[in-house]
């Protein structure tokens, strides 16, 4: 009554009691009675205030993109916040009497813009979609020592830019492309592992033609031992039959030796018969031929004798006249031994 009122504010509120222009009191969820016609109320939040974000941008490649994302800021200043914008609070309507607390939500925002829009300048396409969160955390530490920031009062609490999209053609673009590579990459995949798949071939070929190739050497390597071994026995063989050619070469000459030998010992004694032979037929070239006989006959064999007495028999055939032999002197002479008596028997039977 009589324009005096009591007002009282939630503890989220910061306020400033003003009256003929000084702050007679301050604080944060105050209640006081007031007098309208002279006192002023500057109201402030002391929460965090939320605000979200959306704006296009050019990228390093002149590609225009969509930046998506939400701010939180808060007031810690409030005398310097209320120094630049008018925060005072109309009791009766219980709103602000101007739109600057509004504005404060865009400055922030305008801030986040420029410095957003210096980052993506410097990066391409490809490189400005993927760098949200890199994006985030530099625009958030520029903003931290921004002046501007400071001159307002407030402090910013985070900063997180949820995607930059490009326009639909362009990321039908970028779809196409990236499912190329995709596909390029799936058929270089198929590629390597088919090079893979002939370069392990070729290594189990090449093995098993070196495997080959150790077998081949080894029979090789077997065969010359096999031939060097051989080539050792038939060296022997030749140098044993060598040895035998020698040996029997050596005795054929010592038996020639010897033949040469007994040949000459022949002949020696066959020259000295036939010496001793001249000599007796010398001393007896002037002796009688029945002489001769008789001396021949001397320590003969009696059957010789009497083969000798029918020779003389045979000879004299003509002159006798009948011949008697008894079956004694046959028997005598087919037996070997010869009687006296039977041959004189058979020569006296004329």
């Amino acid at each position: 009554m009589f324009g005096f009122k009591f007002v009282k504010f939630q503890p989220s509120d910061y306020v400033l009691k003003v009256k003929n222009g000084k702050v007679v009191r301050e604080g944060v969820g105050l209640s006081f009675n007031y007098y309208a016609p002279t006192t002023s109320v500057v109201v402030v939040p002391v929460s965090s205030i939320d605000v979200p974000f959306m704006f296009e941008e050019i990228t390093f490649d002149y590609q225009t993109v969509t930046v998506q994302g939400q701010l939180t800021y808060r007031i810690v200043d409030y005398r310097k916040t209320t120094q630049i914008l008018n925060y005072t609070y109309n009791l009766k309507k219980n709103t602000y009497l101007s739109d600057d607390p509004g504005k404060l939500a865009q400055r922030v925002i305008n801030i986040a813009k420029v410095l957003t829009k210096r980052q993506l300048e410097q990066l391409p396409l490809r490189e400005a979609i993927q760098s949200s969160e890199r994006l985030a955390q530099s625009i958030t530490l520029e903003i931290g020592k921004s002046t501007e920031i400071e001159k307002l009062g407030i402090e910013l609490m985070g900063l997180s830019i949820l995607a930059i999209v490009p326009n639909k053609e362009t990321l039908r673009a970028l779809e196409a492309q990236a499912r190329e590579e995709i596909l390029r990459s799936a058929d270089d995949a198929l590629y390597e592992r088919r090079n893979a798949s002939i370069q392990q071939e070729r290594r189990v070929k090449e093995n098993e033609l070196n495997t080959e190739i150790a077998v081949e050497t080894k029979k090789k390597q077997i065969r010359e031992t096999q031939l060097d071994a051989e080539r050792s026995v038939k060296q022997k063989q030749n140098e044993m039959k060598e040895e035998q050619l020698s040996f029997d070469t050596a005795l054929e000459e010592k038996k020639q030796e010897l033949i040469e030998l007994t040949v000459a010992n022949k002949r020696a004694e066959a020259d000295a018969k036939a010496y001793e032979l001249l000599a007796v037929m010398n001393s007896l070239q002037g002796v009688s031929p029945n002489v001769l006989q008789a001396l021949t006959n001397v320590g003969m064999n009696p059957d010789k004798l009497i083969a000798i007495a029918f020779q003389e028999l045979a000879v004299n055939a003509g002159k006798i006249g009948q011949l008697n032999i008894t079956p004694d002197l046959l028997q005598g002479i087919m037996a070997g031994s010869g009687n006296g008596t039977g041959a004189a028997r058979g020569a006296g039977g004329r």
